[in-house]
């Protein structure tokens, strides 16, 4: 994809944890100099390494109620007793330089960006193949207890169910490079569109992917 200059986009990825979203959006933004991760404020303290403006904008609880009551969030939640929102004035500076603002978060947010920003939301919604396959793949972390594994995988077809009704293109990760491809074309697509081109093998490719278009019956 170049990297000259051209219409800003909100690239929204939304999936259940374990569906591999995290390993496509950071690919992505490496392999894309125009793309990048939207930088979302935050109560919990840094860790690591993380940087101020870089990794989070990190701020106390009572900066982030002030900005909550100032309406300065396009979307924000509360996750493990932390608070974490995307500020309205990021997504416009991405917007006006006519970059990818890329976002790893969860369909509820996904919406609320898609309902403030309706022209420059792409929403991609990314799915493992079966609902065995995520299990299989939770189980392979080695990281989780079984009743961990059985919560997150019923909270997975709450949000498979969230996903496939409102997100506008669904990206079966079953192998990861052919998914990641399916990504850029998806993305090369909705860029080339809206600066009023056509991509044509791009949109032929993003067509495949649009909601209701592959069969999700594994998920039913």
């Amino acid at each position: 994809m170049s990297s000259e200059r051209g219409p800003g986009l909100l690239l929204v990825l939304s999936a259940p944890s374990g569906a591999g979203k995290t390993t496509l959006a950071r690919r992505f933004v490496a392999e894309h100099p125009e793309a990048s991760f939207s930088v979302s404020a935050t109560t919990r303290p840094p860790r690591g390494q993380e940087r101020e403006g870089v990794d989070y904008h990190f701020v106390s609880p009572t900066r982030f109620s002030e900005l909550v009551a100032r309406g300065a969030f396009a979307e924000w939640a509360e996750v493990h007793g932390q608070r974490y929102g995307t500020l309205r004035e990021t997504v416009d500076g991405t917007l006006a330089q006519g970059r990818v603002a890329v976002f790893d978060i969860d369909v509820q947010g996904g919406a609320q960006l898609e309902a403030i920003w309706p022209e420059q939301a792409l929403t991609i919604f990314v799915v493992p193949p079966s609902p065995a396959e995520l299990e299989r793949r939770l189980r392979g972390r080695r990281t989780d207890a079984d009743e961990v594994i059985a919560a997150r995988l019923r909270a997975a077809r709450a949000e498979v169910e969230r996903g496939l009704a409102r997100y506008d293109y669904v990206l079966v990760n079953d192998r990861l490079e052919e998914a990641y491809r399916s990504l850029e074309a998806i993305v090369r697509a909705a860029r080339a569109s809206r600066a009023g081109a056509v991509d044509q093998a791009a949109r032929a490719e993003a067509e495949r992917h649009r909601k209701g278009k592959l069969d999700l019956s594994a998920w039913s």
